[in-house]
């Protein structure tokens, strides 16, 4: 994603909408936006946040759509299809987490990540996600939370990954109503597309309640991350 602000064209084709829909959308409120003069522009990174808390609301078909829109734009890119098993190490995974509070599972989550030898400032990450964590909880009401820093940071990272953690029993965590939450995955990415990328691919992991079963049956992390390879390879 280049730096520079989002017209309605170059907005729509990102999007794969017609510039007439981004226009409206616009007009009526439902996209992040400016106009100078009589110009509507767009910054790439409140259109990030417009995606991912899309994302974060969308049911499986809207995802399919979404992930559909992001995955073009990833193969124009040159970019490969993500995998959520080949971003997430088993020596990323820990099986049960040992941890009983928000802030420990926060700081056992990015010492997970640096595990994999490609978190380069455990401590400039958990500082990023506790932020965000504040700002707005990342806990669904499933007991899954998908921890995350507001921007993605390449300055700490060699490459993407993600670490996955599972507490024996559930904790407090943000989550809607009051859920305890027991699953925790962290996304630690280098650029916005492949954020968004990752969490909508993610997110539909997640919603499958066949899936969350088996995640919290599998007694290891090899055994964890044959599971997310078996239920991974059953997405369209």
């Amino acid at each position: 994603m280049a730096h520079e602000d989002f017209d309605i064209d170059s907005l729509a084709a990102y999007l794969h909408l017609t510039p007439p829909q981004v226009a409206k959308m616009a007009d009526r409120g439902n996209l992040p936006g400016r106009k100078v003069g009589k110009q509507w522009r767009f910054a790439q990174a409140e259109i990030h946040h417009w995606l991912e808390e899309r994302i974060g609301a969308s049911g499986e078909s809207e995802l399919i759509q979404v992930e559909g829109v992001l995955d073009r734009e990833g193969k124009k890119a040159g970019h490969d299809a993500v995998a959520i098993a080949s971003l997430l190490p088993v020596e990323a995974i820990e099986v049960p987490l040992p941890a009983r509070t928000r802030n420990s599972v926060v700081n056992s989550m990015v010492q997970l990540a640096s595990r994999a030898g490609l978190l380069w400032d455990p401590e400039k990450m958990a500082e990023a996600v506790r932020a965000r964590e504040t700002l707005h909880p990342t806990a669904l009401d499933n007991g899954v939370a998908l921890l995350h820093p507001r921007r993605p940071m390449p300055t700490v990272l060699a490459e993407p990954l993600i670490a996955l953690g599972r507490t024996h029993n559930g904790i407090p965590f943000g989550g809607p109503r009051g859920m305890m939450t027991d699953i925790f995955f962290l996304i630690c990415s280098i650029d916005d597309r492949g954020h968004l990328r990752t969490l909508a691919r993610l997110s539909r992991l997640v919603g499958d309640a066949e899936f969350l079963s088996a995640l919290r049956e599998a007694e290891d992390p090899s055994a964890t991350h044959d599971c997310i390879v078996d239920f991974e390879s059953r997405i369209p």
